[in-house]
């Protein structure tokens, strides 16, 4: 593989059931036609015999993979991705984190690493300099994530090792254990962590000296540089950099993106208090970037009220889900809320979610004291928030319950409708009903809810704009089908982006990217390609969730997203869902009455017979 340029071209493959290990060389045209990162893991997974796979069972395939950009001098390109079938959802399972863990990786000489089986006790992966070893993991098990993480390098002698591992909460197969790495990096959704712990898999460290291969040097490094300059002239990236991604506070509070209250409310006067801009004046120590990170979007901070002198984040999706969401308008207390998770290992997210709904099923009369370990469940208490984190890592008493997830929750209770998930996975704090293409964002991504998977948000903000591309900004609350075919293309084009893998914080022009990835690689790429690329993939995952179960009728929203909010920014707008997913039905050649790709687009797409259940 030494002239696929872009690749370390190799693959690891781990059984852990059989304490094996073996490489393989990376396949050169599924590269080319799925890149790398998820898009590169779903082509890897798909041969599997997807309708038999019990999430936490043996037989379900974890991937790590990177991408073509990851670890090279492109800006923003310092990602990993995580795939496998989600323990939470029961269908495709992606997350991806930033920080340095897959630069790391592929330094260490592999492309992805494939994880099969289930050890019989459990163990830690470690690859250093092209040495793969299973090691004894029993003297870390019980340790957070942090705790893990020092022991490890420790244990290597080496403080630039980089770990990705799980914390107690992976370790009691909560459904929505994130894998950490770094200072508080997570690839937080759909449960990744969970079947790590599923695996007996505590930790996978990597350590590398070896360099990616660059078809053309100096256009790449023309090209970067061209990269880099244009993140230092963005007013968007420049917003970010200063104030971190929790800047968007005060926007989306204006816009009724910041949901309050388990999305019931559009207004509340407690949202000024968790901004960016006080969060950098009054507990900010430093900015934190990633692998070669001109904006470092993360957040070092401090909560003394708590002991906490030095800790990470929050990010705007976590200062949601643990604020507003909950009424918590203390910050200093989601500080330390977020920071617990991340401890644990605990998708925020999902966490914040849940526990709204359990709050709401209270305040309903649904959930008892009994029921909830002698607590009263209500909203605006942070000292509920904090034990209530503690019980779900170690699956105690109401935490037992509440660590399956939000529609596991509902269900107990007999009252699925008030569960905010789609697909079953928990929706994050950008309301449909402020940005009505989000509607058919989370109605087909592949995961379930997820703004990652096609950020309309940031469309419709300006913040991107791809003309030649047919992605262009326009009115919020546009419901059209021409509206729902920007939506797809939006969703595509973040496909491609998590193939790569890029951040989506670096969003220069698509020729720039074009010539980044041929640069890279050597292929003669332009825009119209990389979107063809986008689209390939994202339909591939479609398939694989065919098998799953996955058909039109999963493509819906929450009813509590279908009724107008009577304040704040959405101004009572509720997105058509129909005529959005009509446009965004017929952008992807999907059939509207199945929801699944039509004959013409496989063929197209050279997918052939993939959409076929098994």
């Amino acid at each position: 593989m030494a002239n696929l340029h872009g690749y370390a071209g190799r693959i690891l493959y781990v059984d852990l059931g059989a304490e094996t290990a073996h490489e393989e060389p990376i396949d050169g045209e599924l590269a080319e036609a799925f890149l790398g990162g998820s898009g590169l893991a779903a082509a890897l997974i798909a041969r599997t015999r997807l309708s038999e796979i019990d999430p936490l069972g043996p037989e379900n395939p974890l991937v790590l993979m990177t991408g073509p950009l990851v670890g090279t001098e492109m800006p923003s390109a310092g990602r990993l991705s995580l795939c496998a079938l989600s323990p939470l959802t029961g269908i495709w399972g992606e997350s991806n984190t930033g920080g340095f863990l897959g630069p790391e990786l592929r330094f260490s000489g592999y492309d992805g690493i494939v994880v099969t089986g289930r050890a019989s006790e459990p163990v830690w992966l470690s690859i250093v300099d092209g040495n793969v070893e299973l090691r004894d993991a029993e003297s870390l098990m019980g340790l957070d994530t942090y705790e893990t993480q020092e022991a490890i390098r420790q244990e290597l002698g080496d403080d630039k090792t980089r770990v990705g591992c799980i914390g107690r909460a992976g370790e009691h197969l909560v459904r929505y254990a994130a894998v950490m790495n770094d200072h508080g990096r997570a690839a937080g959704r759909t449960g990744m962590g969970t079947v790590m712990g599923a695996k007996h898999l505590k930790a996978i460290a990597v350590r590398g000296r070896e360099t990616v291969p660059i078809a053309d040097l100096q256009g790449f490094a023309r090209i970067t540089a061209a990269v880099r300059e244009h993140s230092r002239e963005e007013i968007a990236t420049q917003a970010i950099r200063m104030a971190g991604t929790a800047g968007y506070v005060d926007m989306a509070t204006m816009y009724g993106d910041l949901p309050f209250r388990h999305f019931r409310t559009g207004e509340w006067d407690g949202a000024d208090r968790l901004s960016g801009v006080r969060m950098t004046e009054e507990y900010l120590l430093r900015g934190r970037a990633c692998h070669r990170c001109p904006i470092a979007c993360g957040r070092e901070t401090r909560a003394p009220v708590y002991g906490l002198d030095r800790v990470d984040g929050p990010e705007y999706e976590t200062l949601g889900a643990l604020g507003s969401l909950l009424a918590i308008d203390d910050l200093e207390a989601v500080i330390a809320a977020g920071h617990l998770c991340n401890r644990h290992g605990l998708d925020t997210i999902s966490t914040g979610v849940t526990i709204a709904l359990a709050c709401e099923l209270a305040e309903r009369g649904i959930l008892n004291r009994a029921t909830a370990d002698g607590l009263t469940l209500r909203f605006g208490d942070a000292v509920l928030l904090h034990g209530l984190i503690e019980k779900i890592a170690v699956r105690e008493g109401i935490g037992d319950l509440l660590a399956d997830g939000s529609a596991a929750l509902a269900d107990h209770f007999g009252v699925p409708e008030l569960a905010a998930t789609v697909k079953r996975l928990e929706m994050p704090m950008h309301d449909p009903r402020a940005f009505g293409g989000m509607a058919v964002t989370y109605a087909l991504s592949p995961r379930g809810a997820c703004h990652m998977q096609g950020d309309m948000y940031s469309v419709d903000t300006g913040q991107v704009a791809l003309e030649e591309l047919g992605i262009a900004p326009g009115d919020r609350f546009d419901a059209s089908e021409g509206k729902g075919r920007i939506a797809a293309r939006q969703m595509a084009w973040r496909s491609l982006y998590n193939a790569m893998i890029l951040c989506q914080f670096q969003n220069p022009p698509a020729e720039r990217i074009a010539e980044a990835l041929g640069a890279a690689t050597g292929w003669d790429l332009a825009p119209a390609d990389l979107m063809t690329i986008g689209h390939r993939i994202l339909t591939l995952k479609r398939t694989i969730n065919a098998h799953r179960g996955v058909d039109a009728s999963s493509d819906a929203l929450p009813p509590t997203f279908l009724s107008p909010l009577e304040a704040g920014g959405t101004l009572g707008n509720v997105p058509d869902v129909d005529r959005l997913l009509a446009g965004a039905y017929g952008e992807l050649g999907w059939n509207p009455r199945t929801g699944q790709p039509e004959n013409p687009t496989l063929a197209r797409l050279g997918l052939g017979r993939a959409a076929e259940p098994e």
